[in-house]
C-alpha cells in the first residue's frame, strides 16, 4: 500500500500497515541528541560570555592599582617612592612669646606697686632665720610722718624727697639689737636721691617687746641702701648701754643679715606682682 510518492514503504516482513517503531525511535533519539548538543553548546557559549564579563570586571576594578600587579622590574624604584622621613609635617605660624614681665617695674613706682604694704608684710613672723642664726623680732611700727622717726640729717632728707611712710622693725640676739627703717617713696628716683643725699643721722631705734632702749645716747652703727622706690636704713648697737665697736661682730652680722632680708622682701614683692600680672594677662 502506498500513501503516495515518497511515503513509507512496507516490504517483506512488514506487519501490515504498522509503523517501523525501531526506526522511528532511532530517528527520535538522533533528533534528541542533536537538540541536547545544541543546548549544551549554547550553555558553554553563555558560560564563556559570563566568565568574560566577570574577568573583565575584575581587571577593570584593579585598573587603578595596576602597579600592584606588575612584575618587580616594572615597579617604581625605591628612590621614586617618598619616604616617611621626607613627608612634611604640619606647619604652624611662628609666634614670638611676649617678653617676661620685669619685677623691678612693679617696685619702681607706686603706680604699679599695689600689693599690701605694712610692717606685717615686710617683716612677717616672730623670728628671722639666716643660716644657723636665729634672731627674735621685737617691736614694729609704721608712720606716715617719716621725719618724726628719723634723726638729724636723715629727717630732712626724707621730708625733702616726699617720703610717704616709714616702716620700722627691731631684731635682737644676745646683747645686740638693730632697728631697720624702710622709707617708702612714690618713685625710684626719689628713693635714690634720698640715699645719695643721706650723710648723717639715722632712723630712731625702736625698743620694746623684750628689747630695752638702745642707741639713743651711745655709739651705734648706721647704714643706708635703696632698691626700687624703697630706701632702708639701720641703727644697731648694744643693749647694755655701752658703745658699739668694730669688735662687736655679732651686732655687725645681725645688721648685715637684716639688710639682706629686707632687700629680699622688696625684691619678692616685685616678683610676686609680676607673676600675678603675667598669669592674669
Amino acid at each position: 500500500m502506498s500513501f503516495g510518492q515518497g511515503g513509507p514503504q512496507w516490504g517483506p516482513g512488514d506487519n501490515g500497515n504498522a509503523p517501523d517503531w525501531a526506526a522511528l525511535a532511532e530517528a527520535s533519539e538522533a533528533r534528541a541528541r542533536k537538540k541536547r548538543l545544541m543546548m549544551i553548546g549554547g550553555a558553554v557559549v553563555a558560560t564563556l560570555a559570563v566568565g568574560s564579563v566577570v574577568a573583565w570586571g575584575i581587571v577593570s576594578a584593579n585598573k587603578d592599582s595596576e602597579a600592584g600587579n606588575k612584575p618587580a622590574d616594572q615597579l617604581p624604584s625605591t628612590a621614586d617612592i617618598p619616604s616617611a622621613g621626607k613627608t612634611p609635617g604640619p606647619s604652624f605660624a611662628e609666634t614670638t612669646p611676649p617678653p617676661p614681665l620685669d619685677p623691678n617695674d612693679f617696685i619702681d613706682s607706686a603706680a604699679k606697686d599695689k600689693a599690701p604694704l605694712n610692717q606685717d608684710t615686710l617683716f612677717p613672723g616672730k623670728t628671722l632665720t639666716v643660716g644657723d642664726r636665729v634672731y627674735k623680732k621685737g617691736a614694729t611700727t609704721r608712720t606716715t610722718d617719716c621725719a618724726s622717726a628719723a634723726q638729724k640729717g636723715l629727717s630732712g632728707v626724707l621730708k625733702k624727697n616726699d617720703c610717704t611712710q616709714l616702716i620700722r622693725a627691731t631684731y635682737y640676739k644676745g646683747g645686740s639689737a638693730v632697728t631697720i627703717g624702710v622709707a617708702v617713696f612714690d618713685t625710684k628716683a626719689q628713693a635714690m636721691k634720698a640715699k645719695e643725699q643721706y650723710s648723717d643721722g639715722t632712723v630712731v631705734s625702736l625698743p620694746g617687746a623684750g628689747v630695752p632702749t638702745f642707741c639713743r645716747t651711745t655709739v651705734c652703727r648706721a647704714t643706708a641702701n635703696a632698691w626700687g622706690r624703697y630706701a632702708y636704713f639701720t641703727n644697731g648697737g648694744l643693749t647694755n648701754g655701752k658703745d658699739a665697736t668694730k669688735k662687736d661682730t655679732a651686732m655687725f652680722t645681725l645688721g648685715d643679715d637684716l639688710q639682706q632680708f629686707t632687700f629680699e622682701q622688696i625684691k619678692r614683692r616685685g616678683e610676686t606682682q609680676a607673676s600675678a600680672a603675667a598669669t592674669a594677662g
